[in-house]
């Protein structure tokens, strides 16, 4: 679990909030999840919204918060986690109905999810190649400037790197675009995942059984970013597919990835241009 501690903080007011407070975007992936999960909760919360786009997430206010520079965050009761995964599951555990993780399967649940947050820079390559497809750099220098150089630089009062980590995806981008190549072995990386996936949806309805549990919601995320980015989900996925359509007709789903319309118009001008050029999603993987 990621649960800072005094001195990874800077943005001292948080530490003053009472009950459950979520920063977040509402088009990252992560916190579409953890939304998500809020929903299924029912759990009362407060929104502060992180504009990502105009990487709010780079500046003092909100590196003073979170070190890492990502959303989501949950303060709770002036106790600041981060990491989508980890505040779920903190979650889990104080708001323990409906269960939303099976008993007796926190540790293999806890791997799974690992192993989906560890494809989460697949999903960004994937999902700026195909999806948001910027005319230019997506991270200004400047903001990658400001990045470096505020935040604590810790977590849990060790010195983390995870920020270079980052910093170093953004300047590679900056420096040579989401390439073919790299968009190719992310995708294979996915095909891999799902081909499990299917394998799993084939013995039950949901992917730790029969009833929807996190691990539901993770892969929900996931499978509508890249079937936004053209992902041939239904050729190559098909349980994955009729699983993902009776989850998106849930409202506590539905809501959290609705695009606006001006964002669906530029998505099908992207895919517009893409099959003219040959390089959708499909063609670049060689699916």
């Amino acid at each position: 679990m990621v649960q800072l501690v005094d001195a990874d903080i800077k943005t001292r007011e948080v530490l003053d909030w009472k009950g459950v407070h979520v920063l977040h975007f509402m088009g990252s992936s992560c916190s579409q999840k953890l939304r998500i999960f809020l929903n299924l909760k029912g759990i009362k919360w407060e929104s502060h919204l992180v504009d990502l786009f105009a990487n709010e997430n780079f500046k003092p206010w909100f590196l003073g918060i979170n070190p890492r520079g990502l959303v989501p965050v949950l303060v709770h009761d002036g106790v600041v986690h981060i990491e989508s995964n980890d505040i779920i599951q903190y979650l889990e555990q104080k708001f323990p109905t409906p269960a939303l993780i099976p008993a007796g399967h926190e540790n293999e649940l806890a791997a799974l999810l690992k192993h989906e947050d560890d494809l989460h820079l697949d999903l960004r390559t994937l999902s700026f190649r195909f999806v948001f497809n910027p005319p230019g750099p997506p991270k200004p220098a400047a903001m990658l400037d400001s990045y470096a150089a505020n935040g604590a630089g810790t977590v849990g009062g060790i010195k983390d790197h995870n920020k270079e980590i980052q910093i170093e995806f953004w300047q590679r981008a900056a420096k040579e675009g989401f390439t073919d190549e790299r968009a190719r072995a992310s995708a294979q990386k996915f095909r891999v995942a799902f081909d499990a996936l299917d394998q799993r949806l084939a013995q039950h309805p949901c992917l730790m059984g029969d009833s929807l549990s996190v691990l539901d919601i993770a892969w929900l995320i996931y499978a509508h970013r890249l079937s936004l980015g053209g992902y041939p989900f239904a050729r190559l996925h098909p349980r994955v597919t009729t699983w993902m359509e009776k989850l998106l007709a849930r409202p506590e789903f539905a809501k959290e990835i609705a695009m606006p319309p001006a964002a669906m118009t530029r998505l099908e001008a992207t895919r517009r241009s893409q099959v003219e050029a040959g390089k959708t999603l499909e063609a670049v993987a060689g699916f």
